[in-house]
């Protein structure tokens, strides 16, 4: 089978491999395991920075040019890119046997558009973005999702969505993305619970939590009560970290111990809002909390993060560690107790799932399938974005430890149905419906 990728992600050589963006590539990866030959028609430069991984397949590749519409300038040139474009979608479409769409994106829509040309090829679409059919999405995204979910313009094709959806076409099917191994569940049970010590500077006499006393005769670190092999234990605040209960190597970077942890995990721009992140966490602080906010990826929000952490002195309490390895997210999450994800639009967020699956307890917003994802907030809380109320949700956490431990392990638990496994096993499935 010649399977065929369209997508807006940029495709780079460098010496004898080819790279694009880390995650998808992970999930195409999987695709490729059970095809012959893979293409992939995509722009073939990118100026900015790109967390990056190899195709374990060496594709062939068809190059566009890139198109944007963030200013008039830009439109015009696009405008005039557009016929080529869509010609060498085409002639790629011509070579495929199977024609595979990412989508929503200026390259996805062409694709969208050139391959009603071929009705009787097999099609998946991989809707990444927020198919929620009430949410207000721009023009470009809704004319993506009508022409999919038409089953007129859009034949012997499965489009693959996040959620499930009432009133949809018979082409939608619901799925999902998953990150992480069976072979990496070492213990399924395992659940700490954050500690509440206050700065020192801040304090004048804790506030108490109840069961405090007891817990602190025989205090439990996050670290152990991951790795412990027998029945479930479940640790509740205070939780120390010090050297000597720690015996894991795989300490992560930039996390104080004896505080309480944050996670932000995604690119930083405005639509993923990590300043409102800072400023919860920051929030936190002031009131006595001793918190630290640890935030893994790049982007255009990176300058203003920076300037607010040197406006109000918060180096040792905001990290920022760039774009990481997979593995480095991994041990963050492990590490963490809550996931600060207030974005404005996603299809499924990976790190929500991915916190969820190693016991770190999302805190996101009310977009896409994150509701579902999140049980209604019964594995999580959704929020708005008032700083205010995201402190008074995390506050009412910290001085409640079985309804902590509880969401925790039913987060895990939903979480770790979602293994590579069974992605590849429904990749298979879908692929062999043709």
């Amino acid at each position: 089978m010649k399977f065929l990728i369209v997508t807006f992600a940029p495709t780079l050589k460098k010496e004898d491999k080819f790279y694009s963006y880390a995650p998808y590539v992970y999930e195409m990866n999987i695709w490729s395991k059970h095809i012959k030959e893979l293409g992939v028609i995509s722009p073939i430069t990118y100026n900015d920075k790109l967390l990056l991984s190899s195709f374990s397949k060496k594709p062939t590749i068809f190059p566009i040019k890139a198109i944007s519409f963030i200013s008039i300038q830009s439109s015009i040139i696009s405008i005039i890119k557009i016929p080529i474009i869509c010609y060498r979608i085409y002639k790629a479409m011509q070579w495929a046997d199977h024609i595979h769409l990412r989508c929503p994106g200026n390259i996805g829509l062409l694709g969208c558009i050139v391959q009603i040309f071929f009705p009787n090829k097999p099609k998946t679409v991989k809707y990444a973005g927020n198919w929620d059919p009430k949410s207000i999405q721009p023009l470009s995204y809704r004319f993506q999702k009508w022409i999919v979910s038409n089953t007129f313009l859009t034949k012997n094709a499965k489009v693959l969505v996040y959620g499930e959806w009432p009133n949809q076409s018979k082409n939608i099917v619901p799925f999902f993305t998953a990150s992480y191994s069976e072979e990496e569940l070492v213990n399924k049970k395992q659940i700490a619970t954050p500690p509440t010590p206050r700065n020192e500077e801040n304090k004048s006499k804790p506030e108490s939590i109840e069961g405090d006393d007891e817990l602190q005769e025989k205090p439990k670190s996050l670290r152990q009560a991951q790795t412990d092999n027998e029945e479930e234990q479940i640790a509740t605040p205070p939780t120390p970290r010090n050297d000597e209960n720690n015996s894991h190597p795989e300490l992560v970077e930039g996390f104080a111990d004896n505080c309480i942890h944050f996670l932000f995990v995604g690119t930083l721009t405005k639509g993923k809002q990590p300043l409102l992140s800072v400023k919860v966490v920051h929030e936190l602080k002031k009131k006595g909390y001793n918190v630290q906010l640890n935030m893994y990826g790049e982007g255009i929000e990176r300058i203003h993060i920076e300037q607010y952490i040197q406006q109000n002195q918060l180096s040792k309490t905001i990290i920022l560690h760039g774009n990481a390895s997979k593995d480095k997210v991994k041990n963050a999450y492990k590490k963490a107790h809550f996931l600060l994800f207030i974005s404005k639009s996603e299809g499924w967020p990976k790190v929500i799932a991915e916190a969820m699956f190693w016991g770190c307890l999302p805190i996101s917003s009310n977009v896409s399938c994150i509701p579902y994802m999140l049980g209604n907030g019964s594995r999580g809380t959704i929020v708005n974005t008032e700083i205010k109320e995201i402190v008074s949700v995390i506050e009412d956490y910290l001085k409640t430890n079985e309804k902590y431990a509880e969401q925790v392990k039913e987060a895990m638990k939903w979480s770790r149905q979602y293994t590579l496994e069974k992605f590849e096993k429904e990749i298979k499935s879908v692929l062999l419906s043709f």
